[in-house]
């Protein structure tokens, strides 16, 4: 089998072309591709924390929210709340 070496940068669209070709390579073996879609999927949700990670930490006032948080806790502030009971706080964030 044929083997693409990938040393060089390349373009979005350059790979998702290697990806479709070695897909299609093993697209008769069902047990490669259900391997190959797992770790598909890993990557994405991997992405999608990454994402979203990013996202509340652009905002500094966020940044400093968590930390201020961060420091309430280790003081033993804040309350304790049951997971089933949460819902009853929503208007108080």
């Amino acid at each position: 089998m044929e083997t693409m070496t990938i040393n060089n940068p390349m373009s979005a669209a350059q790979l998702n072309v290697a990806m479709y070709r070695y897909l299609g390579l093993i697209a008769a073996d069902e047990s490669l591709m259900e391997k190959a879609v797992k770790y598909v999927q890993k990557l994405a949700a991997s992405k999608a924390k990454v994402d979203e990670t990013e996202y509340v930490m652009s905002s500094p006032r966020m940044v400093e929210i968590l930390r201020e948080g961060d420091q309430e806790i280790a003081q033993g502030q804040g309350q304790t709340v049951e997971l089933e009971d949460l819902w009853k706080y929503q208007s108080s964030f």
